[in-house]
């Protein structure tokens, strides 16, 4: 009844006329960069996947990335990532910075992220540095929110200034001092007595 049309398929004397062609070997992910290889030809960085902490995982110390993390566990240090993912699970004590921060569990601590996402689940105690923020019906936030074109950089200008400190040059040698002390001390005694 119907019959297949051969009119887009290539013919014997198409097949051979094609080279075949040469078969590159994968670059292995260590070498894989954005920057051209010898050959002249150009290779893109590769997406990895996310770091995932998991529920039973307990870390003391601080956390820093350029790629994604998921947490479930409890972190006790500052965090620093592309993308951060905080889990229902999860509790973090310490600074979150990311460029998308997503809050399902629990933050204490201050949060600076180009984009913050409090899901109904959240429990933040903290201030909250942000361009855009997104808070959930059912969120619970304690602290406060600045909006600022640029959260994640920090003020290390202001932080590196030295504060200046004013010495004051003593009137007096502290041995006059001294004396000056023990000979009104006695003259009061002398004065109490007469």
């Amino acid at each position: 009844m119907f019959s297949k049309s051969r009119i887009n398929e290539p013919g014997p004397k198409a097949a051979a006329e094609k080279a075949p062609a040469k078969p590159t070997e994968p670059t292995p992910s260590f070498l894989r960069s954005s920057s051209p290889d010898p050959a002249g030809t150009h290779v893109t960085k590769t997406k990895t996947a996310a770091s995932i902490l998991a529920a039973d995982l307990t870390i003391t110390g601080n956390i820093k990335t350029t790629g994604d993390v998921v947490i479930e566990g409890m972190v006790d240090g500052d965090i620093r990532a592309h993308l951060l993912t905080v889990g229902e699970t999860a509790t973090i004590r310490g600074e979150i910075v990311a460029d998308d921060i997503v809050i399902n569990g629990r933050v204490i601590g201050r949060v600076r992220g180009l984009k913050v996402r409090l899901t109904s689940s959240a429990q933040v105690e903290g201030d909250i540095i942000h361009k855009t923020i997104a808070i959930e019906s059912g969120a619970h936030f304690e602290g406060s929110v600045q909006r600022q074109d640029d959260p994640l950089q920090t003020n290390r200008e202001t932080a590196a200034k030295p504060v200046p400190v004013q010495s004051v040059a003593p009137t007096s040698s502290p041995s006059s001092e001294t004396s000056d002390a023990i000979k009104k001390a006695a003259e009061a005694k002398k004065g109490a007595t007469n």
